[in-house]
């Protein structure tokens, strides 16, 4: 089933200019454009009112103040794109290093009071399987407790605020072999109250990034391991009757990927989640990112925009537009 006007699509977009790399620092360049990427955002969107998401970050470590309004980390000021009709897909990060849960559950309470009139989803942790890179929340002791924790904390305040809208949910990369059970034992470890306030389950992927797929075999590939995650990664977790949204993809330009085959992919890729939204439940896809970290720089994780780092488009910019009227 391909999703028609009754049954759209959630789209939405990270529109900062920083990314994570893969020595664990982050790939940064020219300061964000807020003016630009209201534009840019606008013209995604489409029509006033479409529901679409910012994708935003906001980080709690061991120096993050109670009390205190919180600042997302990128894009700056994040809560100015929430108009229009488009909301906050919040992402909440855990880097404590001396594993302070209880701080964590405060501090989402915190973003709820603050953000969770303008936001659509907030998710809990980013990327807590990956324990091997300092920016991602899986190097950081006690994630899945403070994921376990966390998302009671949000739903609960969010309930007593009256953000009865707000949808809180966790988030993983692909999960193979004996990590295919990661989901599965954090569910074991989690009382029936996780259950019951968890919304939804995100997957980050990219496809044809670090592990190169021929382009005939793209849409199988996909189609396969979104079969994959939720036959074999969220069932048996006791979790496939929640929406699994796609919350970061992307296609990075450079030498040896041209802009032409990164609108190619981008088409394939939201093509094959909105052929397979009915059956596999998929709520939403979210694209990263808006434009390059820095594209004078040939890395690979310094090019992920569908703008170059002046914000002018590439060919994939109106290739996802358009994607957004056909099935947002």
């Amino acid at each position: 089933m391909t999703p028609t006007a009754h049954d759209a699509m959630l789209f939405g977009i990270y529109p900062g200019s920083v990314s994570g790399d893969d020595a664990g620092g982050l790939a940064a360049g020219p300061p964000d454009d807020p003016s630009r990427i209201t534009a840019a955002l606008d013209l995604l969107q489409g029509r006033p009112g479409r529901p679409f998401l910012v994708r935003a970050y906001a980080g709690f470590d061991d120096t993050t103040a109670r009390g205190r309004p919180h600042a997302t980390s990128t894009p700056a000021a994040a809560a100015q794109y929430a108009v229009r009709g488009r909301s906050l897909d919040l992402v909440a990060q855990y880097q404590s290093a001396s594993g302070d849960v209880e701080g964590y559950c405060a501090f989402l309470r915190e973003l709820v009071e603050q953000y969770g009139h303008v936001t659509s989803t907030l998710q809990v942790a980013e990327e807590p399987n990956v324990t091997s890179m300092p920016t991602l929340d899986g190097a950081y002791p006690d994630v899945c407790e403070a994921i376990v924790r966390g998302v009671t904390a949000a739903k609960e305040h969010a309930r007593a605020l009256g953000h009865t809208h707000l949808r809180v949910g966790f988030n993983t990369t692909p999960l193979f072999g004996p990590a295919a059970s990661f989901v599965a034992d954090l569910t074991g470890r989690a009382g029936d109250a996780f259950l019951a306030d968890l919304d939804y389950v995100g997957l980050d992927f990219f496809p044809d990034v670090f592990q190169p797929v021929a382009a005939p075999d793209l849409p199988g590939a996909v189609e396969g391991l979104l079969h994959h995650h939720r036959h074999t990664v969220l069932d048996p977790a006791g979790l496939g009757h929640l929406p699994l949204h796609i919350t970061e993809h992307g296609w990075p330009t450079g030498p040896g990927r041209s802009v032409d085959r990164q609108a190619e992919v981008v088409e394939t890729v939201v093509g094959a989640v909105a052929a397979q939204a009915g059956p596999l439940r998929l709520s939403g896809y979210t694209h990263f990112a808006l434009r390059d970290a820095d594209s004078a720089n040939p890395g690979l994780f310094h090019r992920f925009g569908l703008m170059t780092d002046d914000y002018a488009p590439k060919p994939a910019f109106d290739s996802f537009a358009k994607l957004v009227e056909r099935f947002g």
